[in-house]
C-alpha cells in the first residue's frame, strides 16, 4: 500500500475541486452568508439572497445539504414547514466565503477603475 497524498485543488481530479465550487458559485456563497446569521425558511431564504430562482435555491441547498454543510429540518405539521440551517462544518465553510464576499464590496471600486483602464488601454491598441 502507498502513502496517500493529501488533496491538492491544484490536482484536475481532486474531489477538493468540486466543494470549492459548490461553496463559491454565486448561490453557494450567498445561502451560505444568509445562513450565517440564522435558519430560514424556504420563502425567507430565497427573499433573503435576492435574484435567485425557486429551482436555483431548490438545486443550491441540495447541493450544500448533500455536502455536508446544510441541514434541512422538515417538521411534521400542517402545512408542512422545512427550516434550512448551517451545520458546524456549513458555518466555518461560511465564515470564509463571507470574508471573501465582505472583501470585494470593499474593493469594488479598485477593480471596476482596473477595468477602465484595462479598457481605455485596448480600446487604444486597436
Amino acid at each position: 500500500m502507498g502513502v496517500r497524498k493529501p488533496p491538492s485543488v491544484n490536482e484536475p481530479m481532486c474531489p477538493s475541486r468540486g466543494v470549492l465550487e459548490h461553496v463559491t458559485s454565486r448561490w453557494g456563497v450567498l445561502v451560505l452568508a444568509a445562513l450565517l446569521e440564522r435558519s430560514y425558511r424556504f420563502s425567507e431564504l430565497r427573499r433573503a439572497v435576492g435574484g435567485v430562482s425557486e429551482k436555483m435555491l431548490a438545486q443550491t441547498l441540495q447541493t450544500l445539504e448533500r455536502d455536508g454543510f446544510v441541514h434541512r429540518d422538515a417538521k411534521p405539521v400542517i402545512p408542512p414547514r422545512v427550516d434550512y440551517s448551517l451545520t458546524a462544518l456549513g458555518q466555518e465553510a461560511a465564515r470564509q466565503v463571507w470574508e471573501l464576499a465582505r472583501w470585494t464590496e470593499r474593493r469594488v471600486e479598485a477593480v471596476q477603475e482596473a477595468r477602465v483602464r484595462y479598457d481605455t488601454v485596448r480600446e487604444a491598441s486597436q
